[in-house]
C-alpha cells in the first residue's frame, strides 16, 4: 500500500475514533471528550490528508516527468538518426567528387600558436 493510501486510512480512521467516542461519552454519560483528545484527533486527521496530497502531487509529478524524458529519448534518437543520415550523404559526396585519394586534412591548431607561425 502506497504512502497516500495508508495517510487516507489514518485520516479516515481518526476521525471515525473522534466521532464515535464523542457520540458514545455524550449518550452514556452526557458529556464530551476532553478538549486535548479531540484536539490530537483532529490534528492527525488533517496531518495525515496534507500528506496524502502531497503525495498524490508528488506522483503526478513523477509521471509528468517520466513522460517528458521518454519523450525527449525518442526526439533525440529521431534528431540523431536524421542528422546521421545527413552527414553520412556529405561525406559520401565529397569524396565521390575529390576519388578516392582525396585526403582528410585536419584543421590547424587555434590560438597564439597558430599566429605565430
Amino acid at each position: 500500500m502506497t504512502l497516500k493510501w495508508w495517510a487516507v486510512v489514518v485520516a479516515a480512521v481518526s476521525v471515525t475514533s473522534c466521532v464515535t467516542a464523542n457520540v458514545v461519552i455524550g449518550a452514556v454519560e452526557g458529556e464530551q471528550l476532553p478538549l486535548v483528545v479531540n484536539l490530537f484527533a483532529l490534528t492527525t486527521a488533517g496531518t495525515a490528508v496534507v500528506l496524502a496530497v502531497v503525495a498524490e502531487l508528488h506522483e503526478r509529478l513523477d509521471d509528468r516527468v517520466s513522460a517528458l524524458t521518454e519523450f525527449l529519448v525518442a526526439r533525440l534518437n529521431e534528431i540523431e538518426a536524421h542528422t546521421g543520415d545527413r552527414n553520412t550523404g556529405f561525406v559520401e559526396g565529397y569524396l565521390l567528387s575529390h576519388g578516392q585519394e582525396a585526403a582528410v586534412v585536419p584543421f590547424g591548431r587555434r590560438g597564439r600558436g597558430a599566429a605565430e607561425r
